[in-house]
């Protein structure tokens, strides 16, 4: 099997590496590209279809991305939608960066609190006039369209908090993706399920033990009826359960237990696919782009095949996954949202200056454990 199709075939894989950074609001598509002469971010025709791949390269020709050697840095946005509310504005449910450093060769995930009290900049294109507040709203002020009140833009959205997300770390951005829910279920179920440890007993809010929803309850965010339960243990999940599993936050740690059990399934379907060797099984890639359907937004300088080039070598083992600890402000019983320990904030300083592993081996609890 020559290059090229090899090349082509892991494009779509990677897109489908993208969609699992983000599995905690699940989804997931086909990709659609920004181009290099464009600043904005926008979202590409409806029906584009599979994202464009250039001719192979002649032998004498560099593979498109081999030119990039980091140091990388990606912004993985999972957004709740709730199309079934009109006009609902997206909120960032999950947000996430992978830090690759130069050489490309290992990598680090980390989430930001989706309830970080943050500063916003004013952002004209919606027409809003700044403001301190928490990052989940920076997709949700930003994607607001003035002459289209009911026609919220998540691309315009994904443009006010990255620049946010950017300023906050301290870090360079160079690509991202904002995924919704959707596809998920399909995607795990096109892989054949994933397989996970449950470290603590974890009940579900959202489903029944047969996979139906739970019904609205009483009272802001209620559900009544039978709930899905996972035991602790070795545990293989179909795609809703392990979207379901994924979600929940009312457990001991709150969101940042949800962080890291994102984190720990994430790293168990990069190993999946990887595995597996999905690029060279045809059939296989078919069956998870028709699964991933057209609910990404892909969006950076370069083409997603280049960067599927430049991180092809990264393992899972490579892959560490960073909790970063946080804390509750407010007054009183009044809840303002979170802001990150001053460990939480040394490890973002020590990242920018290329001293992360030394900061770790000092602070182990910061890594997600396998």
């Amino acid at each position: 099997m020559g290059l090229g199709v090899d090349r082509r075939r892991l494009t779509l894989v990677l897109a489908a590496l993208v969609t699992v950074a983000v599995v905690a609001v699940g989804a997931v598509v086909i990709t659609r590209t920004v181009g290099t002469d464009r600043s904005t971010p926008t979202a590409a025709p409806s029906g584009s279809g599979s994202p464009e791949v250039p001719p192979s390269p002649s032998p004498s020709a560099p593979p498109p991305g081999a030119d990039i050697t980091g140091p990388l840095n990606l912004l993985l946005v999972g957004i709740d939608t709730r199309v079934s509310v009109p006009g609902w504005e997206p909120h960032a449910d999950a947000v996430l960066i992978l830090h690759v450093p130069a050489g490309l060769s290992r990598g680090y995930l980390f989430s930001l609190p989706r309830d970080l009290v943050v500063d916003i900049p004013a952002f004209e294109p919606a027409g809003y006039r700044g403001g301190r507040t928490k990052l989940t709203n920076a997709m949700s002020y930003g994607s607001r369209v003035p002459d289209r009140p009911k026609q919220p833009d998540p691309a315009q959205g994904y443009e006010l908090l990255s620049q946010v997300v950017s300023e906050y770390t301290g870090l360079r951005l160079d690509a991202g993706a904002v995924l919704t829910f959707g596809g998920f279920d399909e995607l795990v179920d096109s892989l054949g399920g994933v397989d996970i440890t449950v470290e603590q007993r974890v009940v579900s809010r959202h489903r029944q033990p047969d996979g139906k929803h739970r019904s609205p309850g009483p009272g802001v965010g209620g559900y009544v009826g039978p709930q899905m339960v996972y035991e602790p243990g070795d545990r293989h999940l179909n795609g809703w359960q392990a979207l379901d599993y994924a979600r929940q936050r009312y457990l001991p740690g709150g969101d940042y237990t949800r962080q890291r059990h994102q984190q720990q399934l994430i790293r168990s379907l990069v190993g999946k696919i990887l595995d597996t060797d999905l690029a060279r099984q045809p059939e296989q890639v078919e069956r998870v782009v028709a699964a991933l359907g057209d609910m990404l937004l892909y969006v950076g300088g370069r083409r997603i095949v280049e960067f599927a080039y430049a991180l092809g070598g990264l393992s899972p083992e490579a892959l560490t996954p960073i909790t970063l600890p946080g804390a509750a402000i407010g007054r009183g019983n009044a809840y303002r949202g979170e802001e990150l320990t001053a460990t939480g904030r040394r490890f973002l300083t020590e990242l920018r200056a290329g001293r992360v592993d030394e900061f770790l081996a000092e602070h182990p609890k910061l890594v997600v454990p396998r």
